[in-house]
């Protein structure tokens, strides 16, 4: 059984500024006032260190489908893995097509406390994706992937920075459940 935590981070050229020492003679950040944004869809098995993750241009059904796809080809062959998520609307559609290696189940309301991808989001936005005025779309999406595809060949960050006290007991609660 892979515990799988899932969520979506926008990212945009309306981008957060995170906090740093600027050098000498200079300004803390560039901030861009265009409005230009793509959408991550990340999802982590803190367990074993895994991630799947797919940048789109909006959050929808559809979108939604086509991750699910992509986290069920990281899934093990011979595993089930429930993906742990919040109850978005795009999350409980009637028309969300779920593969057979997945069981849904939804985090209480108002609890992003227990979804460690937050901490996942902070991270890349402090490594990878903040403090910038990004070119184009294109330029979004190019730092976006790189970002994802980075933090995937790193396991020891994945396991490291989800672990989540409020999330590891909600996980240990829930695969009692399952059981």
């Amino acid at each position: 059984m892979e515990m799988w935590f899932q969520d979506e981070a926008r990212i945009g050229q309306k981008n957060k500024i995170a906090r740093r020492w600027p050098r000498r003679g200079t300004k803390s950040a560039p901030h861009d006032q265009r409005t230009h944004s793509g959408y991550i869809f990340g999802a982590i098995c803190p367990k074993l260190g895994k991630a799947a993750a797919l940048v789109m241009p909006w959050c929808d059904t559809h979108t939604m489908n086509q991750h699910l796809i992509e986290i069920s080809r990281h899934v093990a062959d011979s595993a089930q893995a429930i993906r742990i998520m919040d109850q978005a609307g795009w999350h409980m559609s009637n028309n969300l097509v779920v593969p057979e290696n997945i069981n849904i189940l939804p985090l209480p309301p108002k609890s992003p406390e227990l979804n460690p991808v937050k901490n996942i989001w902070h991270f890349m936005r402090d490594n990878w994706l903040s403090n910038r005025v990004f070119k184009s779309h294109e330029d979004i999406v190019d730092h976006c992937c790189y970002a994802c595809r980075t933090l995937q060949n790193r396991p020891w960050n994945i396991m490291s920075i989800s672990r989540r006290k409020g999330a590891q007991r909600f996980s240990s609660m829930t695969v009692g459940i399952s059981k």
